[in-house]
């Protein structure tokens, strides 16, 4: 049985669409217009014990939306979910127990508190054994190398180390499904790679259901095997990471080093990324990569040639432009 399971959920927004100035004012008063935003649409997928799946898509995509359904927060408008067999919205405390929901841009600890007091309080709502509480608490603060922050306010902490107690909050009653939502979002380099090294050891040790969304794309290379991308309420793609370049990309990256400085015009080979005097950058179709490298060799001193995949950063950044693009022609066409 799926840890998570979602089918057809969809949850539609009803926004009131006011005229300018007073006159429209006063027409609201007799009859209102109304626009439907569909922020999830018919969105269905299975996640199994020990998964950890990245969740992309543009801003305003309906991944947290979708997130939050899963967590209980919102009521979908139609469909259905079950999260460890339990239906979220419902709500039911044993549900609550065994999962958990981190935002990126929302404090879940007391500002004015100590984080270790925050964190006594949570021990108290969840019920959990002192002794116990105690045990996961040290190995967590190890982990995230914050064992000397624990008594300092919360409101003086840095935003990495803020952050780092948020998932330490999140995972003391060692629930069996995290929900991550823009995790990394605003913290330095050096917090993100520790934030995602601890995550990694923790779905590892724990076996733990993880959906993760970021803007960060080195946070979903290096954590998840599997990706869903949603956008305008759509899931329209479910598969392992490697595949989006497969599917959605028609190039490659060949880079080139001549011997001696380049005379001749490199463009006829394909597109010119990056050029230098004694090296060169083309981004090349797929179809056409053996003899466009056969050709060049012929053609031209080179004393190495590699062959590399597009950034997956690159392939999904299009990827969303063109959909955006698509979507935009649509509503000019119904329009």
């Amino acid at each position: 049985m799926p840890a998570i399971e979602a089918s057809g959920l969809t949850k539609i927004y009803r926004t009131y669409r006011k005229e300018r100035g007073l006159w429209g004012s006063i027409k609201g008063l007799v009859k209102r217009r109304y626009q439907e935003t569909r922020a999830a649409d018919e969105v269905s997928f299975q996640i199994e014990q020990g998964e950890f799946v990245g969740f992309l898509g543009p801003n305003g995509a309906g991944k947290t939306t979708v997130l939050k359904m899963l967590s209980g927060l919102l009521n979908p408008t139609s469909g259905d979910a079950r999260v460890l067999g339990f239906i979220p919205w419902e709500r039911r405390n044993e549900m609550k127990r065994q999962f958990s929901l981190v935002m990126g841009q929302k404090n879940a600890l007391w500002w004015d508190l100590p984080a270790q007091e925050s964190l006594e309080l949570n021990r108290a709502i969840y019920g959990i054994d002192r002794t116990r509480f105690k045990k996961v608490v040290d190995g967590l603060s190890e982990l995230l190398e914050v064992e000397d922050k624990m008594n300092v306010m919360v409101r003086e902490l840095s935003l990495g180390e803020r952050m780092k107690m948020e998932l330490i909050s999140a995972l003391i009653h060692q629930p069996r499904v995290l929900f991550l939502d823009e995790p990394t979002i605003g913290l330095d380099v050096v917090s993100q790679k520790r934030v995602r090294e601890f995550l990694r050891i923790y779905n590892e040790e724990h076996r733990i259901v993880t959906l993760l969304t970021s803007h960060y794309m080195q946070d979903i290379e290096e954590l998840c095997h599997r990706v869903l991308i949603i956008d305008h309420g759509k899931i329209f793609f479910d598969g392992p990471l490697g595949q989006i370049i497969d599917r959605f990309s028609g190039y490659k990256i060949v880079s080139l080093t001549f011997e001696k400085q380049a005379t001749r015009d490199l463009s006829a080979f394909g597109e010119v990324i990056e050029q230098t005097p004694v090296s060169v950058q083309l981004k090349v179709p797929r179809a056409k990569v053996t003899e466009t490298c056969r050709q060049l060799l012929e053609a031209c001193h080179v004393s190495d040639i590699n062959v590399q995949e597009v950034p997956v950063e690159d392939v999904i950044r299009q990827l969303f432009g063109e959909r955006a693009g698509k979507a935009r022609l649509e509503r000019d066409g119904q329009s």
